[in-house]
Protein backbone atom coordinates (compact mmCIF):
# COMPACT_ATOMS: atom_id res chain seq x y z
CA UNK A 1 0.00 0.00 0.00
CA UNK A 2 1.28 3.37 -1.07
CA UNK A 3 1.49 5.39 2.28
CA UNK A 4 -1.03 8.39 2.26
CA UNK A 5 -0.37 11.70 4.21
CA UNK A 6 -4.03 12.04 5.28
CA UNK A 7 -3.45 9.00 7.62
CA UNK A 8 -1.91 11.58 10.36
CA UNK A 9 -4.77 13.72 10.12
CA UNK A 10 -7.33 11.04 9.81
CA UNK A 11 -6.09 9.61 13.21
CA UNK A 12 -5.98 12.98 14.85
CA UNK A 13 -9.24 13.50 14.04
CA UNK A 14 -10.27 10.14 14.98
CA UNK A 15 -8.79 11.01 18.46
CA UNK A 16 -10.79 14.32 19.00
CA UNK A 17 -14.72 13.96 16.96
CA UNK A 18 -17.17 10.53 17.53
CA UNK A 19 -17.56 10.79 13.76
CA UNK A 20 -15.03 11.41 11.18
CA UNK A 21 -15.87 11.56 8.01
CA UNK A 22 -13.60 10.49 4.46
CA UNK A 23 -14.60 12.26 1.33
CA UNK A 24 -13.19 12.35 -1.92
CA UNK A 25 -13.65 11.41 -5.94
CA UNK A 26 -14.31 7.71 -6.42
CA UNK A 27 -11.26 5.06 -6.44
CA UNK A 28 -9.05 8.15 -4.54
CA UNK A 29 -7.84 4.91 -1.84
CA UNK A 30 -10.95 6.02 0.78
CA UNK A 31 -11.47 2.50 1.45
CA UNK A 32 -7.85 0.78 1.40
CA UNK A 33 -6.93 4.07 3.71
CA UNK A 34 -9.57 3.70 6.22
CA UNK A 35 -9.33 -0.17 6.25
CA UNK A 36 -5.39 0.51 6.99
CA UNK A 37 -5.15 3.10 9.45
CA UNK A 38 -8.74 1.57 11.26
CA UNK A 39 -7.02 -2.05 10.98
CA UNK A 40 -9.06 -4.49 13.32
CA UNK A 41 -12.34 -2.65 13.56
CA UNK A 42 -15.51 -3.42 12.23
CA UNK A 43 -16.39 -3.01 9.12
CA UNK A 44 -19.21 -2.34 6.31
CA UNK A 45 -19.79 -1.67 3.19
CA UNK A 46 -22.88 -0.16 2.75
CA UNK A 47 -22.66 -1.14 -1.16
CA UNK A 48 -23.51 -4.98 0.24
CA UNK A 49 -27.14 -5.00 -0.94
CA UNK A 50 -28.31 -7.55 2.12
CA UNK A 51 -25.73 -4.91 4.07
CA UNK A 52 -28.07 -1.69 3.03
CA UNK A 53 -31.28 -3.12 3.00
CA UNK A 54 -30.27 -4.45 6.61
CA UNK A 55 -29.53 -0.61 7.95
CA UNK A 56 -32.34 0.56 6.08
CA UNK A 57 -35.11 -1.91 7.53
CA UNK A 58 -33.68 -1.65 10.61
CA UNK A 59 -31.39 1.21 11.62
CA UNK A 60 -31.27 0.53 15.30
CA UNK A 61 -30.69 -2.78 14.89
CA UNK A 62 -27.95 -2.90 12.40
CA UNK A 63 -25.91 0.19 14.71
CA UNK A 64 -26.63 -1.87 17.89
CA UNK A 65 -24.34 -4.82 16.85
CA UNK A 66 -20.91 -2.69 17.22
CA UNK A 67 -20.17 -2.26 20.41
CA UNK A 68 -16.33 -0.47 19.28
CA UNK A 69 -15.56 1.61 16.21
CA UNK A 70 -16.94 0.76 13.52
CA UNK A 71 -15.90 2.04 9.28
CA UNK A 72 -19.26 2.85 6.83
CA UNK A 73 -17.96 2.39 3.51
CA UNK A 74 -20.13 4.28 1.38
CA UNK A 75 -21.83 6.00 3.87
CA UNK A 76 -24.17 8.36 1.25
CA UNK A 77 -26.13 5.43 0.54
CA UNK A 78 -27.67 5.28 3.26
CA UNK A 79 -28.22 8.97 4.66
CA UNK A 80 -31.37 7.78 6.75
CA UNK A 81 -28.48 6.66 9.05
CA UNK A 82 -27.51 9.96 10.16
CA UNK A 83 -30.06 10.65 12.13
CA UNK A 84 -29.51 7.34 13.68
CA UNK A 85 -26.11 8.13 14.54
CA UNK A 86 -26.66 11.61 15.52
CA UNK A 87 -28.37 10.22 18.65
CA UNK A 88 -26.18 7.48 19.16
CA UNK A 89 -23.36 10.43 19.73
CA UNK A 90 -25.52 12.47 21.66
CA UNK A 91 -26.05 9.94 24.40
CA UNK A 92 -22.55 8.63 24.20
CA UNK A 93 -19.86 11.05 22.62
CA UNK A 94 -16.88 8.87 22.31
CA UNK A 95 -14.00 9.82 19.97
CA UNK A 96 -13.25 7.74 16.61
CA UNK A 97 -16.77 6.29 17.17
CA UNK A 98 -18.13 6.25 13.54
CA UNK A 99 -16.03 6.21 10.86
CA UNK A 100 -17.87 7.34 7.03
CA UNK A 101 -16.64 6.87 4.02
CA UNK A 102 -18.74 8.55 0.62
CA UNK A 103 -17.70 9.45 -3.03
CA UNK A 104 -20.73 11.53 -3.66
CA UNK A 105 -19.91 14.66 -1.28
CA UNK A 106 -22.36 16.26 -2.64
CA UNK A 107 -24.72 13.87 -0.68
CA UNK A 108 -22.94 13.30 2.12
CA UNK A 109 -22.12 16.80 3.89
CA UNK A 110 -25.44 18.25 2.90
CA UNK A 111 -26.93 14.96 4.98
CA UNK A 112 -23.71 16.07 7.49
CA UNK A 113 -24.31 19.27 7.80
CA UNK A 114 -28.18 18.79 8.57
CA UNK A 115 -27.63 16.37 11.47
CA UNK A 116 -24.08 16.15 12.53
CA UNK A 117 -23.03 19.34 12.80
CA UNK A 118 -20.42 20.39 15.40
CA UNK A 119 -19.89 16.32 15.90
CA UNK A 120 -18.16 15.59 12.61
CA UNK A 121 -14.60 16.15 11.29
CA UNK A 122 -14.42 16.05 7.52
CA UNK A 123 -11.15 14.99 5.60
CA UNK A 124 -10.91 15.02 1.93
CA UNK A 125 -8.45 12.78 0.68
CA UNK A 126 -7.63 13.16 -3.41
CA UNK A 127 -5.78 11.08 -6.24
CA UNK A 128 -2.04 10.67 -5.30
CA UNK A 129 0.37 13.52 -4.85
CA UNK A 130 3.55 13.19 -6.21
CA UNK A 131 5.33 13.15 -2.86
CA UNK A 132 3.07 9.95 -2.21
CA UNK A 133 4.35 8.42 -5.22
CA UNK A 134 7.47 8.90 -4.89
CA UNK A 135 7.24 8.21 -1.30
CA UNK A 136 8.69 11.40 -0.17
CA UNK A 137 7.89 13.71 3.12
CA UNK A 138 5.99 16.28 1.51
CA UNK A 139 6.94 20.24 2.01
CA UNK A 140 4.16 21.71 3.73
CA UNK A 141 2.59 24.90 2.02
CA UNK A 142 3.18 27.31 4.11
CA UNK A 143 7.23 26.46 3.53
CA UNK A 144 6.77 26.85 -0.08
CA UNK A 145 9.35 30.06 -1.05
CA UNK A 146 10.82 29.86 2.21
CA UNK A 147 12.23 25.73 2.34
CA UNK A 148 14.36 24.84 -0.17
CA UNK A 149 14.54 20.85 0.19
CA UNK A 150 18.17 19.68 -0.13
CA UNK A 151 18.25 15.91 -0.06
CA UNK A 152 15.86 14.99 -2.59
CA UNK A 153 16.42 13.52 -5.92
CA UNK A 154 14.78 13.65 -9.02
CA UNK A 155 12.52 11.18 -9.92
CA UNK A 156 13.59 8.62 -12.48
CA UNK A 157 10.13 9.44 -14.65
CA UNK A 158 9.89 12.20 -16.41
CA UNK A 159 7.13 15.25 -16.19
CA UNK A 160 5.51 14.41 -19.11
CA UNK A 161 5.18 10.82 -18.37
CA UNK A 162 3.67 12.17 -14.64
CA UNK A 163 1.49 14.71 -16.45
CA UNK A 164 -0.16 11.94 -18.50
CA UNK A 165 -0.92 9.11 -15.93
CA UNK A 166 -2.09 11.19 -13.65
CA UNK A 167 -2.84 9.99 -9.59
CA UNK A 168 -5.17 7.69 -9.30
CA UNK A 169 -3.67 4.59 -6.95
CA UNK A 170 -5.11 1.79 -9.21
CA UNK A 171 -3.15 2.95 -12.16
CA UNK A 172 0.13 2.93 -9.60
CA UNK A 173 -0.99 -0.45 -7.40
CA UNK A 174 -1.64 -2.41 -10.71
CA UNK A 175 0.63 -0.74 -13.13
CA UNK A 176 -2.24 -0.20 -15.40
CA UNK A 177 -2.43 1.65 -19.04
CA UNK A 178 -4.16 4.87 -17.87
CA UNK A 179 -5.37 5.77 -20.86
CA UNK A 180 -7.69 2.58 -20.72
CA UNK A 181 -8.36 2.80 -17.07
CA UNK A 182 -9.26 6.92 -17.64
CA UNK A 183 -11.73 5.91 -20.52
CA UNK A 184 -13.12 3.58 -17.70
CA UNK A 185 -13.17 5.67 -14.95
CA UNK A 186 -14.69 8.39 -16.97
CA UNK A 187 -17.57 6.22 -18.41
CA UNK A 188 -18.15 4.81 -15.01
CA UNK A 189 -18.45 8.64 -13.47
CA UNK A 190 -20.79 9.68 -16.26
CA UNK A 191 -23.24 6.66 -16.04
CA UNK A 192 -23.51 5.82 -12.43
CA UNK A 193 -23.02 9.56 -10.53
CA UNK A 194 -24.50 11.42 -12.89
CA UNK A 195 -27.34 9.97 -14.93
CA UNK A 196 -28.51 8.25 -11.32
CA UNK A 197 -27.70 10.15 -8.92
CA UNK A 198 -27.83 13.76 -10.54
CA UNK A 199 -30.43 12.82 -13.51
CA UNK A 200 -28.44 14.61 -16.36
CA UNK A 201 -30.78 13.18 -18.87
CA UNK A 202 -28.36 14.22 -21.92
CA UNK A 203 -25.12 11.78 -21.18
CA UNK A 204 -23.55 13.33 -24.06
CA UNK A 205 -23.44 16.85 -23.78
CA UNK A 206 -22.73 16.22 -20.05
CA UNK A 207 -19.71 14.80 -21.41
CA UNK A 208 -18.74 17.81 -24.33
CA UNK A 209 -19.14 20.06 -21.13
CA UNK A 210 -16.82 18.15 -19.44
CA UNK A 211 -14.16 18.11 -22.04
CA UNK A 212 -15.10 22.29 -22.93
CA UNK A 213 -14.33 22.92 -19.16
CA UNK A 214 -10.73 21.23 -20.33
CA UNK A 215 -10.36 22.80 -22.86
CA UNK A 216 -10.06 25.96 -20.04
CA UNK A 217 -8.03 25.24 -17.77
CA UNK A 218 -5.93 27.48 -16.07
CA UNK A 219 -8.10 30.48 -17.66
CA UNK A 220 -10.69 32.64 -15.78
CA UNK A 221 -14.04 31.30 -15.81
CA UNK A 222 -16.37 32.51 -18.46
CA UNK A 223 -19.38 30.84 -17.78
CA UNK A 224 -21.81 32.32 -20.44
CA UNK A 225 -19.19 31.27 -22.91
CA UNK A 226 -18.89 27.78 -21.68
CA UNK A 227 -22.82 27.41 -21.79
CA UNK A 228 -22.99 29.25 -25.28
CA UNK A 229 -20.05 26.55 -26.36
CA UNK A 230 -21.70 23.69 -25.31
CA UNK A 231 -25.32 24.31 -26.34
CA UNK A 232 -26.83 24.66 -22.49
CA UNK A 233 -28.59 27.42 -20.73
CA UNK A 234 -26.18 29.46 -17.82
CA UNK A 235 -27.91 27.58 -14.89
CA UNK A 236 -27.31 24.49 -16.12
CA UNK A 237 -23.67 25.49 -16.82
CA UNK A 238 -23.53 26.55 -13.42
CA UNK A 239 -25.19 23.51 -11.78
CA UNK A 240 -22.93 21.20 -13.96
CA UNK A 241 -19.64 22.52 -13.27
CA UNK A 242 -20.90 22.39 -9.42
CA UNK A 243 -21.83 18.68 -9.85
CA UNK A 244 -17.64 18.77 -11.12
CA UNK A 245 -16.69 20.50 -7.99
CA UNK A 246 -18.67 18.33 -5.37
CA UNK A 247 -17.11 15.42 -7.55
CA UNK A 248 -13.65 16.66 -6.84
CA UNK A 249 -12.77 16.36 -10.70
CA UNK A 250 -12.20 20.20 -10.83
CA UNK A 251 -11.55 23.54 -8.31
CA UNK A 252 -12.33 27.23 -9.12
CA UNK A 253 -9.14 29.31 -7.80
CA UNK A 254 -10.31 32.32 -6.73
CA UNK A 255 -8.95 36.05 -7.50
CA UNK A 256 -7.18 37.30 -4.22
CA UNK A 257 -8.70 40.58 -3.03
CA UNK A 258 -5.58 42.85 -2.70
CA UNK A 259 -6.22 45.43 -4.84
CA UNK A 260 -3.56 47.61 -4.86
CA UNK A 261 -6.04 50.72 -5.84
CA UNK A 262 -5.94 48.94 -9.67
CA UNK A 263 -9.43 47.15 -10.79
CA UNK A 264 -9.22 43.69 -10.76
CA UNK A 265 -10.20 40.68 -11.92
CA UNK A 266 -13.17 38.95 -10.27
CA UNK A 267 -13.77 35.46 -12.18
CA UNK A 268 -12.00 32.55 -10.82
CA UNK A 269 -9.62 30.19 -12.68
CA UNK A 270 -10.91 26.27 -13.38
CA UNK A 271 -8.06 23.81 -12.89
CA UNK A 272 -8.32 19.68 -12.78
CA UNK A 273 -7.27 18.46 -9.72
CA UNK A 274 -5.91 15.13 -11.81
CA UNK A 275 -3.65 15.74 -14.59
CA UNK A 276 -4.02 12.16 -16.37
CA UNK A 277 -8.07 12.99 -16.24
CA UNK A 278 -7.30 16.33 -18.14
CA UNK A 279 -4.91 14.81 -20.55
CA UNK A 280 -7.38 12.10 -21.55
CA UNK A 281 -9.96 15.06 -21.88
CA UNK A 282 -7.94 16.81 -24.15
CA UNK A 283 -7.05 13.65 -26.38
CA UNK A 284 -3.16 13.57 -25.34
CA UNK A 285 -2.49 10.68 -25.07
CA UNK A 286 1.51 9.47 -24.52
CA UNK A 287 4.10 11.81 -22.88
CA UNK A 288 5.38 12.49 -26.60
CA UNK A 289 2.02 14.00 -27.68
CA UNK A 290 2.73 16.22 -24.46
CA UNK A 291 5.91 17.21 -24.78
CA UNK A 292 4.72 19.22 -28.33
CA UNK A 293 1.11 20.05 -27.38
CA UNK A 294 -0.23 23.64 -27.51
CA UNK A 295 -1.70 23.06 -23.72
CA UNK A 296 1.46 22.06 -22.19
CA UNK A 297 1.69 24.96 -20.37
CA UNK A 298 -1.68 24.94 -18.93
CA UNK A 299 -1.45 21.78 -18.17
CA UNK A 300 1.70 21.92 -15.57
CA UNK A 301 -0.39 24.97 -14.18
CA UNK A 302 -3.00 22.70 -13.18
CA UNK A 303 -0.67 20.28 -12.07
CA UNK A 304 1.29 22.49 -9.78
CA UNK A 305 -1.96 23.94 -8.43
CA UNK A 306 -3.68 20.60 -7.85
CA UNK A 307 0.01 19.28 -5.63
CA UNK A 308 -0.40 21.98 -3.36
CA UNK A 309 -4.69 21.63 -3.37
CA UNK A 310 -3.90 17.68 -2.51
CA UNK A 311 -1.25 18.77 0.11
CA UNK A 312 -3.34 21.33 2.37
CA UNK A 313 -6.28 19.00 2.28
CA UNK A 314 -4.29 16.01 2.94
CA UNK A 315 -2.76 17.36 5.67
CA UNK A 316 -6.32 18.46 7.11
CA UNK A 317 -5.66 22.26 6.00
CA UNK A 318 -7.63 24.83 4.05
CA UNK A 319 -6.05 24.90 0.65
CA UNK A 320 -5.87 28.81 1.11
CA UNK A 321 -4.28 29.19 -2.51
CA UNK A 322 -5.55 32.44 -4.60
CA UNK A 323 -4.35 34.19 -7.96
CA UNK A 324 -4.12 37.78 -8.93
CA UNK A 325 -4.66 39.62 -11.63
CA UNK A 326 -4.87 43.25 -12.57
CA UNK A 327 -7.16 45.10 -15.44
CA UNK A 328 -3.70 46.01 -17.11
CA UNK A 329 -3.03 42.29 -17.33
CA UNK A 330 -0.67 41.97 -14.49
CA UNK A 331 -0.36 38.54 -13.31
CA UNK A 332 0.53 36.31 -10.26
CA UNK A 333 -0.46 32.68 -11.47
CA UNK A 334 -1.00 31.65 -7.37
CA UNK A 335 -0.92 33.00 -4.09
CA UNK A 336 -0.56 31.08 -0.80
CA UNK A 337 -2.26 32.95 1.92
CA UNK A 338 -0.56 32.22 5.03
CA UNK A 339 -1.93 34.22 7.97
CA UNK A 340 -0.68 37.96 7.80
CA UNK A 341 1.84 36.82 4.76
CA UNK A 342 1.04 36.12 1.27
CA UNK A 343 3.16 34.47 -1.20
CA UNK A 344 3.18 35.11 -4.84
CA UNK A 345 4.20 32.13 -7.06
CA UNK A 346 4.76 31.63 -10.70
CA UNK A 347 4.42 28.45 -12.50
CA UNK A 348 6.48 28.10 -15.89
CA UNK A 349 6.33 24.97 -17.54
CA UNK A 350 9.69 25.78 -19.50
CA UNK A 351 13.01 23.69 -18.24
CA UNK A 352 14.95 26.97 -18.42
CA UNK A 353 14.85 29.75 -16.32
CA UNK A 354 14.31 32.77 -17.88
CA UNK A 355 14.37 36.41 -16.65
CA UNK A 356 10.93 37.33 -17.84
CA UNK A 357 9.83 34.63 -16.14
CA UNK A 358 10.29 36.75 -12.38
CA UNK A 359 8.64 39.89 -14.19
CA UNK A 360 5.53 38.96 -11.86
CA UNK A 361 6.82 38.29 -9.13
CA UNK A 362 8.87 41.36 -8.87
CA UNK A 363 5.70 43.49 -10.13
CA UNK A 364 3.73 41.85 -7.21
CA UNK A 365 6.32 42.40 -4.63
CA UNK A 366 6.75 46.02 -5.66
CA UNK A 367 3.41 46.76 -5.72
CA UNK A 368 3.14 45.41 -2.00
CA UNK A 369 6.13 47.49 -0.79
CA UNK A 370 8.22 44.23 0.00
CA UNK A 371 10.71 44.24 -2.89
CA UNK A 372 12.91 41.35 -1.26
CA UNK A 373 9.59 39.30 -0.03
CA UNK A 374 9.46 35.61 -0.17
CA UNK A 375 8.59 34.54 -3.89
CA UNK A 376 8.55 31.34 -5.32
CA UNK A 377 9.18 30.14 -9.19
CA UNK A 378 8.38 26.43 -9.84
CA UNK A 379 9.34 25.33 -13.38
CA UNK A 380 10.01 22.15 -15.47
CA UNK A 381 13.40 22.00 -14.91
CA UNK A 382 15.56 20.13 -12.76
CA UNK A 383 17.30 22.48 -10.25
CA UNK A 384 16.42 24.12 -7.05
CA UNK A 385 17.87 27.55 -5.91
CA UNK A 386 17.60 30.83 -5.20
CA UNK A 387 17.36 34.10 -7.80
CA UNK A 388 16.38 37.47 -7.43
CA UNK A 389 15.19 36.79 -4.04
CA UNK A 390 12.76 33.55 -4.96
CA UNK A 391 13.05 30.26 -4.52
CA UNK A 392 13.18 28.67 -7.72
CA UNK A 393 11.84 24.76 -7.44
CA UNK A 394 12.30 22.03 -9.85
CA UNK A 395 8.38 20.50 -10.79
CA UNK A 396 9.40 17.49 -8.71
CA UNK A 397 10.93 19.69 -5.52
CA UNK A 398 8.62 22.18 -4.35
Amino acid sequence: MIQRTLSKSLQAAAAHYPVVTVTGPRQSGKTTLVRAVFRGDDYVSLEDPDQRAFALDDPRGFLAQFDGRVVLDEAQRTPELFSYIQVLVDEEDRPGRFILTGSQNFLLLRTISQTLAGRCAVLHLLPLSLDEQQGHSPLRVGDVGRTIPKSRGAPETSLAEVLVTGGYPRVHDQGLDPQEWLRNYLQTYLERDVRDLLQVGDLEAFRRFVALCAGRTGQLLNLSGLAADSGISHSTARRWLSVLETSFLVIRLPPHHRNFNKRLVKSPKLYFLDTGLLCYLLRVRSADELRVHPFRGPIFESFVVSELYKRACHAGEEPDLFFWRDATGHEVDLLINRGGQVVPVEIKAGETVAADFFKGLDYWRHLAGEPEGTAALIYGGDRSYRRRGAAVYPWWAF
